[in-house]
């Protein structure tokens, strides 16, 4: 693996051309630090994610399920419409802009990869480190077509503790939260070395945040709105019970390897 690491950097940062900056990188990953932040970049869908702030590191996991979940968002969005056509033929276009939010942000990528897929919406992203807004402003920036107004008028970033500082309602909220058991003793040294701790570890059994986030979802969904969330396979019992206490139908879904990796909330609303 350190060998196609290798590769994977002298193609991509360095161009082929062996430098000394090149070795001293080298030096780098052979001290464990992760290939992706000696690049400086990581490709996340049909985009290129920045990580200068070393927010957590986008997986293939989380980039198989936010494809699902552009292709879900497309569909509603198509529903509402046909629907909404129904109810006043005479308009020629009705057009609808889904309101998404990226919970737990870190980088962006999830966020920045539906608002390129879904060119129409409008996107949050809350994310609780400050450190990492300029990132997800420059991901928004370099992956897409934008100006400043437009930054302003459809994209919104809020350092938030979840949903502390969050206004409104959303059809979507996406979610890659700290998720992780500490005492589980799981995660590679060389993750839990570089990777930020904070959106790593989820308390006891690893459960914490993922269960104010489905205490406070509620509030911030549409009546037909869902909640993605990203989490480990023996989880979705713990989530299964959430989803009772807090009035939702929960289906749970594997990712490419077959492995229970996200689950689909959405609200039960009273007839």
């Amino acid at each position: 693996m350190k060998n196609q690491e290798i590769n994977w950097l002298l193609s991509e940062k360095y161009h082929g051309e062996k430098s000394g900056a090149f070795f001293a990188d080298c030096a780098r990953l052979e001290a464990g630090e992760p290939l992706a932040y000696i690049i400086g970049s990581i490709p996340f869908l049909d985009c290129q994610i920045s990580l200068d702030s070393h927010p957590l590191i986008p997986r293939p996991e989380t980039e198989y399920w936010v494809e699902q979940a552009i292709t879900a968002i497309k569909a509603e969005s198509s529903r509402k419409d046909l629907a909404l056509r129904s109810l006043a033929s005479n308009l020629e276009s009705l057009g609808s802009s889904p309101k998404i939010i990226d919970l737990c942000a870190g980088s962006g990528a999830i966020g920045v990869a539906v608002a390129k897929g879904l060119p129409e919406a409008e996107v949050s992203f809350a994310e609780i480190d400050p450190t990492h807004l300029p990132t997800i402003k420059n991901n928004i920036a370099k992956n897409l077509s934008i100006n400043r107004k437009v930054l302003g008028d459809q994209y919104e970033i809020v350092q938030s503790d979840l949903f502390t500082d969050i206004t409104g309602t959303f059809d979507f909220i996406l979610t890659n939260p700290p998720y992780i058991d500490k005492a589980a003793g799981t995660v590679d040294a060389s993750v839990v070395s570089h990777e930020p701790v904070l959106a790593l570890f989820g308390g006891a059994a690893g459960m914490d945040i993922i269960e104010r986030i489905v205490a406070g979802a509620r509030a911030h969904l549409n009546d037909d709105g869902q909640l993605w969330i990203e989490h480990e396979p023996f989880q979705c019992d713990a989530i299964a019970v959430l989803a009772t206490e807090h009035h939702f139908a929960v289906t749970h879904h594997h990712d490419q390897y077959d492995t229970y990796r996200y689950s689909i909330m959405k609200p039960l609303v009273a007839e």
